[in-house]
């Protein structure tokens, strides 16, 4: 493999804490989901960073299958949960809205791009994922 792009974060705090890009080109306060504090938390960046993967995914496989596809929205919630163990997983349901195409078109490049993008491609036997696309 050959790697592209790498890039490297740090946290301190955890989820009250402070997560920064080294290069300190990015960086956020942290707080827990419904703390009420000030700040984000991990599972909204997660959403954010795979929304805008998935979307880029997801015009290149509609280059690639000369589809006529005019732009997309793609939309991710991350829901956290916990396992009977104590744990804590992640569960993602990707709305994926697909213009200049038939309902059926949209269906297929929502999976072609689940098969090419890299958040997609970090989550199976991982994280359940599911895909909601739609023509509009």
């Amino acid at each position: 493999m050959k790697i592209l792009y790498k890039i490297r974060a740090s946290s301190v705090g955890g989820r009250s804490g402070h997560a920064a890009l080294d290069d300190n080109s990015l960086g956020f306060d942290l707080s827990p989901p419904g703390s009420g504090k000030s700040g984000v938390n991990p599972e909204q960046l997660f959403a954010i960073g795979y929304a805008a993967c998935f979307d880029s995914a997801l015009a290149l496989v509609a280059k690639q299958m000369k589809s006529a596809m005019k732009r997309s929205k793609t939309s991710v919630e991350v829901g956290l949960g916990q396992t009977e163990d104590g744990g804590f997983v992640l569960d993602i349901d990707l709305y994926v809205q697909v213009e200049g195409v038939s309902a059926d078109e949209a269906k297929k490049l929502a999976e072609a791009a689940h098969k090419v993008c890299p958040y997609s491609k970090a989550t199976p036997g991982n994280i359940d994922v599911r895909l909601h696309p739609s023509a509009i």
